[in-house]
């Protein structure tokens, strides 16, 4: 029990003369700190933007052609763009075929990752959002007929009603979900844009700095209590 004892006092010694020897150093340290290095070294610290999205915005706006950002000739309607889809906010399916004349399969991302107008099919071809995904025919399957393998009683969810401004002329709320779809200018922007969604002032960017997606449908009521 002595020597026990005696171990505890060691170590307690040895943690008193630590602790005298580095605290002048801190206190030391502390007088002397540049106050301006140090502030200077949090305002480059990296953070995400309040959406997390801006960069990515910009970056695309930057990387697209300005022939392909000032053109608005297009024969797409809000009805063809839902065709494709089984619902609003499915990915849609390929409409055109996936190989050449020759049998060579089309690499996806040659047309669609900057856009364009594709004389093979005499169109302007949509940008995808997400060109870092390149497995395309995960998600979009081309339809190879309009006969169900089995009858059913789907019916397809309603479009979302474009606009729903908060006041006359108020920017709109966004009226989708935001997953693998928040590259806004791959939809709103270019030829190949439905004349309905198109947006006029592109280079703005952060999107979601004005146009906020709807969360909630319910009206915000003040408990009184």
């Amino acid at each position: 029990m002595g020597k026990q004892g005696q171990k505890i006092g060691k170590l307690f010694f040895l943690f008193v003369v630590i602790s005298v020897i580095a605290l002048p150093v801190i206190i030391l340290q502390a007088f002397f700190v540049n106050t301006d290095n140090a502030l200077a070294k949090v305002n480059k610290a990296e953070t995400a933007d309040f959406d997390h999205k801006a960069k990515q915005l910009f970056g695309t706006y930057n990387g697209t052609t300005p022939a392909y950002m000032e053109g608005n000739s297009t024969d797409r309607t809000l009805d063809y763009y839902y065709s494709l889809r089984v619902y609003p906010g499915s990915p849609p399916f390929i409409p055109h075929d996936l190989a050449d004349g020759k049998g060579a399969g089309y690499e996806c991302l040659s047309c669609h990752e900057r856009g364009g107008f594709v004389q093979a099919m005499n169109r302007f071809t949509p940008v995808t959002p997400h060109p870092q995904n390149t497995s395309c025919r995960q998600c979009h399957i081309k339809m190879v007929t309009k006969t169900l393998f089995k009858e059913n009683d789907w019916v397809s969810v309603r479009p979302p009603k474009l606009g729903r401004s908060a006041l006359p002329g108020a920017p709109p709320p966004i009226a989708h979900a935001l997953q693998m779809r928040e590259n806004c200018i791959a939809c709103h922007v270019g030829p190949g844009t439905v004349v309905p969604i198109r947006v006029e002032h592109p280079m703005r960017g952060n999107c979601r700095q004005c146009h906020l997606p709807e969360e909630t449908k319910a009206l915000f009521t003040r408990n009184p209590k």
